[in-house]
């Protein structure tokens, strides 16, 4: 074995050993949700955004500010609204004027989006003008302004919320918005005895301290290992088989001809793929599995299914559909 391999060996052996410290610094300030922290390390580490969705009182925000607080990146959180408008997240231009000149300018003022974390509380609230100023930023990691293309930071990682729930003052986010995310996550509540063990930590006096364990060069380091994670042609063409098989047609399953109305395009595949080398390499494999993508089929297809009425009347779900998908779109070979 060569020392560059050697060498190899030991870098991602300390990348695998961050990942494990930044789970237990997480675990300082959230009790419980082991699925939900893992699938949002996965969208980190795939380089994708994720969408939280939960009835209130879950820690949602907790948990996105604990991540925040954990990785040394800035962390900005917005609170959308019905009134916020395209310019408080995006950024204005402004009048300056040279004392010693005379001259007046205009000067581009960054919003809260030029972050690396960004946690966009309650995203369904705003109106969809707003919503759709994430688009190009979630999209090209670039702000568009006045004519002149800003940078985003790298890594940039967009953490969204909403409330299931409540439909007055909401705004159903668009299809197109809905596909910009890598994971659709829900959040259940806990176990009784999570419940209990919150309501202990939380009305003491100590209060948890989440350490920062991981830099902006270590996460963007991790996410090029992804794309490294070996993944098998057997594989892949099952995931394949799984997105086109989400789209009614005359050879379809029947649960899909019965309750989609629109299935899951190419950008599920994608992530998807994506997803399934993430959480092999959280679980320190270098090669995914189909355990790894039947893991992440929901999360990764459950808002890119467009059910039927038939699916509302007989009270589906697209988490219904992606377990038929699953059961019944056959493994390669």
């Amino acid at each position: 074995m060569s020392s560059d391999d050697t060498n190899g060996g030991a870098e991602l052996q300390a990348q695998l050993a961050r990942l494990g410290e930044l789970r237990a610094a997480i675990a300082q300030a959230i009790v419980g949700q082991d699925e939900v922290v893992e699938q949002l390390l996965i969208g980190l580490l795939a380089g994708g955004h994720c969408l939280l969705e939960g009835v209130p009182g879950l820690g949602k925000t907790l948990l996105v500010r604990s991540l925040g607080r954990a990785l040394e990146l800035q962390f900005r959180r917005v609170q959308f609204t019905p009134d916020l408008m395209p310019s408080d997240i995006l950024g204005t231009e402004l009048l300056e004027e040279d004392h010693g000149t005379g001259h007046r300018h205009f000067r581009f003022q960054p919003g809260p989006i030029f972050t690396s974390l960004l946690l966009a509380d309650e995203l369904n609230r705003t109106p969809p003008k707003t919503q759709a100023a994430l688009l190009e930023a979630m999209q090209e990691r670039t702000v568009s302004y006045a004519g002149t293309t800003h940078a985003l930071p790298a890594p940039f990682f967009v953490l969204a919320t909403q409330n299931p729930l409540e439909q007055a003052g909401t705004y159903p986010l668009p299809e197109a918005q809905l596909d910009r995310f890598l994971l659709h996550i829900r959040v259940g509540y806990p176990s009784e005895q999570e419940e209990h063990d919150i309501l202990q930590q939380t009305t003491g006096s100590h209060s948890a301290q989440v350490p920062k364990v991981m830099d902006a060069d270590a996460v963007l380091a991790l996410q090029a290992r992804v794309r490294e994670v070996h993944l098998g042609e057997d594989v892949l063409r099952w995931v394949t088989r799984l997105v086109r098989s989400s789209r009614p047609a005359a050879d379809s399953l029947s649960e899909v001809r019965q309750w989609v109305k629109w299935g899951a395009g190419p950008r599920a595949g994608q992530s998807l793929v994506l997803a399934a080398k993430a959480r092999a390499l959280l679980h320190g494999r270098f090669a995914a599995t189909r355990e790894d993508v039947a893991a992440l089929a929901a999360p990764v297809m459950r808002h890119r299914l467009l059910l039927s009425f038939a699916a509302e009347a007989e009270g589906k779900s697209a988490d219904d559909v992606i377990a038929a998908l699953l059961r019944g779109v056959p493994f390669p070979g």
